[in-house]
């Protein structure tokens, strides 16, 4: 850990650069830098939650619990923390004014001191994969529960992990619960040397997330704008390289179904107008979502997905999706979204980060994976033209997501817990081994 506390300081010039460099393609990136470096907002005469979700697809997984905490600890002033813009954006759509929000600091220690002082969270929740060690330190030295949630540990974070291993068990040595995503996440959790007695086996948040009351009826409008007789795809959340396949895709697919329309939806805004552009160079009649809510200017062929938060909307008005980062070695993107309207997917040979929900959706029928141009337009094809073997996938891809739900009344027991042991009355026995609250089943 001391190596990390000097090794730090060395990357703040890449920190900085960084954050000119994304500033230049999207411009939101140039506001609030001083939050990053510590100077949040100071909260006084408030008791504080903290929430840590780095981007939009970790805000909409914790937002049940984000939501759960706020009705139910209506004392306490829940602040949620992100990475990027995009996810501070999600947390205003989804809270508006219920909660605070501010960027986490960066893991410089001075930042990271400043942010605690000026929070004063009694329980910090992390989600998903945000290993910090400064911040993690940081929660052992102040004796402020660690809980880190939903949990997932891909083969390939644990093998840079695993290349540190002192920096690893020092980060876990803080943390007071760790819930898992799965049994193979928590296996993960042990072999980088976590304790068997803090890790609990919750399940996914990402299966509880609740459907907006109102968005089947908007997709359904949003689908008679487009033309209720085309056929529709989806290329969501995609990544550089991958729009190249996902078009060549498309113009293989248009020789068999002409008025095909693909929505195609980059994963990062700064990446909108690039993408297109690329598709007007091959060729394609393109339509940017932010200029036509409803509409498509006669003979579109591409429509850009340029607009954040209706994500699953445009999911919805779609017959099949195709899911990002999968014709790349990203690691995929979160499928249940499409699942959980309905939709069939097709993903790539990556998915190393959702590797358990692909495995998944594969087996119940619900998703076909591919490994080239090719796979992908053969796939959207097959679902295309056979309306029947659409529907059955898209009726088990939703019954995926209703047999999986739970995670969020599990993690929600672990949190009281942790809140519990928080108060002034519980501090004295944090140092005992914690009861199994709230955790799946044994095999």
């Amino acid at each position: 850990m001391g190596i990390w506390r000097f090794a730090v300081y060395l990357l703040l010039p890449y920190a900085i650069g960084n954050l000119i460099w994304r500033g230049l393609r999207y411009s939101e990136y140039w506001y609030r830098w001083p939050e990053r470096f510590g100077f949040v907002t100071r909260l006084t005469g408030v008791r504080t939650l903290w929430v840590h979700a780095v981007s939009v697809g970790e805000v909409r997984s914790a937002a049940p619990l984000i939501g759960a905490l706020v009705e139910r600890y209506p004392k306490h002033r829940v602040v949620v923390t992100t990475m990027t813009p995009t996810g501070s954006k999600q947390v205003r759509d989804l809270f508006g004014d219920s909660v605070s929000h501010c960027y986490v600091p960066y893991d410089f220690p001075d930042a990271v001191r400043r942010f605690f002082d000026r929070v004063r969270p009694e329980v910090a929740v992390i989600a998903e994969t945000e290993f910090w060690p400064n911040i993690f330190a940081e929660c052992g030295r102040r004796r402020i529960p660690l809980l880190l949630v939903n949990g997932r540990v891909s083969q390939v974070s644990l093998r840079g992990y695993v290349g540190v291993p002192n920096i690893a068990r020092a980060m876990l040595a803080n943390a007071d619960l760790l819930c898992a995503q799965t049994r193979v996440d928590a296996q993960r959790l042990r072999n980088l040397g976590a304790a068997e007695h803090l890790i609990h086996v919750t399940g996914n948040l990402k299966f509880d997330v609740e459907l907006p009351a109102r968005l089947l009826e908007e997709a359904r409008a949003l689908r008679g704008h487009w033309g209720r007789e085309r056929p529709v795809w989806i290329a969501a959340s995609t990544h550089a390289g991958e729009e190249r396949k996902v078009l060549e895709a498309h113009a293989m697919l248009r020789e068999r179904h002409p008025s095909l329309l693909l929505v195609l939806v980059p994963r990062h805004p700064e990446r909108f107008q690039a993408v297109a552009r690329s598709s007007r160079r091959r060729g394609f009649k393109v339509a940017l979502r932010s200029r036509t809510p409803a509409a498509l200017p006669l003979g579109t062929e591409v429509l850009v997905g340029d607009t954040m938060g209706e994500l699953q909307r445009l999911y919805a008005a779609a017959d099949v999706a195709f899911i990002g980062g999968s014709l790349v070695p990203h690691g995929g993107q979160n499928l249940l979204e499409a699942c959980a309207v309905d939709v069939p997917v097709a993903f790539g040979p990556h998915m190393f980060h959702f590797e358990e929900i692909s495995a998944m959706a594969l087996e119940r029928g619900a998703a076909r994976q591919v490994h080239d141009v090719t796979g992908l337009a053969a796939a959207i094809a097959l679902y295309l033209e056979e309306p029947e073997l659409r529907r059955a996938a898209g009726r088990a891809a939703k019954t995926l997501v209703t047999d999986n739900r739970g995670a969020l009344g599990r993690t929600l027991a672990l949190v009281e817990e942790a809140l519990r042991v928080a108060s002034p009355a519980g501090k004295a026995a944090r140092a005992e081994p914690r009861a199994a609250v709230g955790t799946l089943p044994r095999d």
